[in-house]
């Protein structure tokens, strides 16, 4: 390796104090999610505020189709980062390489097949959840430009993915920062000033994620190109390395898959109640996977973390970050639960108006009886980057699998004897029993 490589590299997360090491890793992570999570957002603000209650049930509809793809990129992005990051920890650079021109390859071939499938089967997927007749043609349209920028979205994420195996969480940062705040202006500017409706907002996001997905993948092969490997010459592609970034990606793509599946299944309880009751869990939900999606990123974070300890064989270091970790998430819980106790009403009136009133009841409610259990997930969620920093996947996959089961079994039951309300009563019952499940893991496989 070159004399600049550590530089470029940018950190090692084996050496230091593990909660300072963890925490300046994972705040410019969360920092990257909150604007990655403007994205959808914005679709849904502009939505809701400059077109109408129709256009964000539309948007908000559609949501749980497009949470399908994520999940693949999702996995992808996982895969990469800890096999990468235990290449890095250990110090193999050429297989690090390696590594990441196969995800890139896979990933190509596995984008182009969700890209067909998505043209043939999205319309049917939205007929099948109950979509209301008012909102379909606007959904499907929604869906049409946002399977055009699959693309990037991948890339994006798998370079994201590599950047913080590298512990260089800042890039993605910076990347996110000026992207998603384009995207809202832009957003506005389609749909204020040019019209375009619902399409307006779906072309502002692959447009602005198109560019961001674009510069990040230049700038993550400059940076290898820029690390000499002993070997010399880095193959482009390892059958045997596919094997292992599968084993950490696939259970992270089907954990993810079936959590959308099973959101599919909520949806249409939830579309059974009304256009009403369905743009309120639009907005709802939006603000609920701003902190979820948050604090999965952190258990990325923790995931990184713990591949590199036990890549370089630190392995009594690992128990000090998920401390560490279990910290952060925590303090970023006490003031969002406050936050949307107190002020989820004025939140959500930026997606819909005043008029709205059981759109509004619906969303405060979702925000309610969540918000609190926010304590709980974030606790699952650190716990379950440990599990797959370890490569202990099964049992991270036996945790998430039963939240999934009970939430959707619950969700169903729950509707029938207490209306819409009951739905969003599911989501804590699975959380905690799934919690319980992630620790009693952790606790097996960490021992002391």
């Amino acid at each position: 390796m070159n004399k600049n490589a550590n530089k470029t590299l940018n950190k090692d997360l084996t050496i230091g104090d593990p909660q300072t090491v963890l925490w300046k890793f994972c705040l410019p992570m969360f920092g990257s999610i909150l604007f990655q999570q403007l994205y959808n957002i914005a679709d849904s603000l502009v939505a809701g505020r400059f077109i109408s209650e129709n256009a964000l049930a539309a948007v908000g509809n559609s949501y749980n189709i497009t949470l399908i793809f994520i999940a693949f990129a999702f996995g992808c992005n996982i895969g990469c980062s800890v096999i990468v990051s235990q290449f890095f920890g250990a110090k193999d650079y050429c297989q690090m390489k390696t590594a990441v021109y196969t995800t890139l390859a896979a990933s190509t071939v596995l984008c182009a097949v969700l890209m067909l499938s998505g043209f043939m089967f999205c319309d049917l997927l939205l007929v099948q959840m109950g979509t209301q007749p008012e909102i379909l043609a606007d959904s499907a349209l929604y869906m049409d430009i946002y399977i055009l920028g699959l693309p990037f979205l991948f890339f994006y994420n798998i370079a994201t993915g590599i950047f913080s195996a590298l512990g260089d969480s800042r890039t993605p940062f910076y990347f996110l920062a000026a992207s998603s705040t384009s995207n809202i202006a832009v957003d506005v500017l389609f749909v204020k000033c040019f019209h375009m409706g619902i399409a307006g907002v779906a072309w502002a996001t692959f447009l602005c994620q198109g560019i961001s997905c674009v510069l990040s993948i230049l700038l993550i092969l400059k940076r290898l190109a820029g690390i000499q490997t002993e070997s010399g010459k880095t193959a482009l592609f390892s059958s045997a390395l596919l094997k292992k970034l599968a084993v950490i990606a696939i259970p992270s793509i089907l954990q993810q898959s079936f959590i959308s599946v099973g959101n599919i299944f909520i949806q249409s309880v939830i579309n059974s109640f009304g256009i009403s009751v369905t743009a309120g869990y639009s907005a709802a939900v939006k603000l609920n996977n701003l902190v979820i999606t948050s604090f999965t990123t952190l258990g990325n974070g923790v995931s990184n973390f713990t591949a590199q300890n036990i890549g370089a064989g630190i392995t009594d270091r690992v128990r000090s970050g998920r401390r560490a970790g279990l910290k952060l998430v925590w303090c970023i819980c006490i003031p969002v639960v406050l936050l949307y106790i107190c002020c989820g009403k004025y939140l959500l009136l930026l997606f819909m108006d005043s008029t709205s009133k059981e759109a509004l009841l619906t969303g405060r409610q979702f925000l309610w009886i969540l918000s609190p259990f926010y304590f709980v997930v974030s606790a699952k969620l650190v716990t379950d980057g440990v599990l797959r920093g370890a490569g202990a996947m099964k049992a991270f996959m036996a945790a998430t699998f039963t939240d999934l089961i009970l939430r959707v079994v619950l969700a169903f039951g729950f509707s029938s004897l207490f209306g819409a309300i009951g739905i969003w009563c599911a989501w804590p019952v699975g959380w905690t029993i799934a919690t319980g499940m992630s620790v009693y893991f952790y606790n097996k496989m960490m021992p002391g």
